[in-house]
């Protein structure tokens, strides 16, 4: 796979992958989310940041393959879960927040799909 250069903001991709979409990306107006109500999906985050250095570890100590992949399993449905969460609170924000503008669902829809 051949690296893309990293400007001084951006992560570095693959070719074939597509850099994450930022709040900037879009035109629509962002909501930030509420912190209390993210609490859960910090806490899975940071379950899955552990999971992911035990992964690390398990590599170089050349751990089984089944046990690696069954591990990246784990994480990577962590990953996931976390942001579903995160659309699914976005989703409740807009839809009881009745200060904000009409929920984009052209946007939560481009979201939602990005997690797949």
């Amino acid at each position: 796979m051949t690296k893309r250069p990293a400007g001084p903001a951006s992560t570095p991709t693959t070719v074939g992958e597509s850099a994450a979409p930022t709040s900037n990306d879009s035109a629509h107006p962002s909501m930030p989310l509420d912190p209390a109500e993210m609490k859960s999906v910090v806490k899975r985050l940071k379950r899955a940041q552990g999971q992911l250095g035990g992964i690390v570890k398990m590599i170089e100590e050349g751990r089984e393959c089944q046990d690696i992949v069954i591990q990246l399993s784990a994480v990577s449905k962590a990953v996931d879960r976390a942001g579903f969460a995160v659309v699914a609170l976005g989703l409740r924000q807009c839809i009881t927040d009745p200060s904000s503008e009409q929920v984009d669902v052209e946007a939560m829809e481009k979201l939602f799909l990005s997690l797949a």
